[in-house]
């Protein structure tokens, strides 16, 4: 799983209680508690309700969030290690329905960013030696032997076939790692069953990932998107009820050698971390889809990510290139304000394609 080496890469920023006659009312209700998950602290902020709803709320959503993460960490022992050890085998494995749905979203995912977001690659992440919950110390990059090794095995997430709970794969290379979208995917989860425990004003914060439900009192919830270059920030977004917004770059988890930085992000198709993009940020309804999509556009490159995000279905997204340019979509530039004095670089808006014809991938 992804963790946070440094400043999250999005940040709730507080918003300041109105003066005058407002200042007087009493302020809602606000509880606060943070989680450690997915190799990083998810934080969690219930407004409007009393402390005692919330913190029960929070209390329940805790066991859920640690059970995900429990079935779903590729390299711990869990439902997800089993699921991988029955694909090397050549096995077929019965997993629970929540694990099922989360494969086969996957699935369909990494078939719309044409394989650029591929869960099935987790021996590449291992074989760079970022399958653990810190960054890793003193590595180094794998050998090219490994690497065309890994490659010419074509692990894929469309070798897996799901049947209802039983999932198989055609290729006994396959490995999962749900590292590039299980955070996303959590936190549609967690705000499903906030809701369902009637609260409905949060924010879910998970490193750089926020997921908001309702609003924070009578303005919206506000993220910043952290500058990968810098201690601050490019600029921030006001969440409506039920957005999420993710972002991914080459400044989460790393390592350096010789002066050359190496990212977590991989791209599937040369086995080596992602250049020319140093962190991607979507917005979306569906945490899912917008942590997934961060990472396919940033693999895609300065050039191609604009189809990409078109082939994905997203209309709001923000990169930014390994020499500062800052590049958005209209939709993005439109929900887009700046920090205290002003962008950090000039703002390129970039036109996505006209919409494509419906998909072949599968299904919701």
């Amino acid at each position: 799983m992804t963790a946070a080496r440094v400043l999250p890469a999005l940040l709730v920023v507080a918003l300041l209680l109105a003066v005058g006659a407002r200042a007087l009312r009493p302020a809602p209700a606000e509880t606060r508690e943070a989680l450690y998950l997915f190799g990083t602290l998810v934080e969690i902020e219930i407004r409007g309700v009393p402390e005692a709803q919330a913190r029960a709320a929070i209390a329940g959503l805790g066991r859920d969030l640690q059970q995900m993460h429990r079935d779903w960490h590729a390299w711990r022992p869990g439902m997800l290690g089993r699921l991988n050890a029955a694909i090397a085998a050549g096995q077929p494995m019965t997993v629970d329905p929540a694990l099922a749905a989360l494969l086969a979203e996957g699935q369909r995912l990494s078939c719309l960013s044409e394989g650029l977001f591929d869960p099935a690659v987790g021996g590449l992440v291992a074989a760079w030696g970022f399958h653990a919950d810190t960054p890793p110390e003193g590595a180094a990059p794998p050998e090219d032997a490994v690497i065309d090794a890994l490659l010419a095995a074509r692990p894929r997430m469309a070798d897996l076939r799901i049947a209802g709970t039983e999932v198989r794969s055609v290729n006994p290379a396959v490995q999962l790692d749900l590292g590039a979208y299980a955070k996303g995917a959590a936190l549609d989860l967690a705000a499903d069953r906030l809701q369902g425990a009637g609260i409905r004003d949060a924010v879910l914060n998970a490193g750089g990932g926020v997921q908001v439900i309702g609003r924070h009192g009578a303005r919206p919830w506000r993220v910043a998107i952290r500058d990968p270059f810098a201690w601050g920030v490019v600029g921030t977004v006001s969440l409506r009820p039920g957005e999420a917004l993710h972002s991914s770059g080459n400044y989460e988890r790393f390592f350096d050698m010789g002066g050359v930085r190496f990212s977590h992000l991989l791209d599937p198709r040369s086995g080596r971390p992602v250049q020319g993009i140093v962190s991607a940020s979507v917005l979306a309804d569906q945490g899912a889809l917008a942590d997934a999509a961060a990472t396919a556009l940033a693999v895609a490159g300065p050039e191609d990510w604009p189809r990409i995000a078109a082939m994905m279905g997203v209309t709001a997204a923000l990169m930014i290139t390994d020499d500062g340019a800052i590049l958005a979509t209209p939709a993005m530039m439109a929900r887009l304000e700046s920090a205290p004095g002003g962008f950090p670089a000039p703002v390129k808006v970039v036109a996505l394609p006209a919409p494509l014809p419906a998909s072949p991938c599968p299904g919701p």
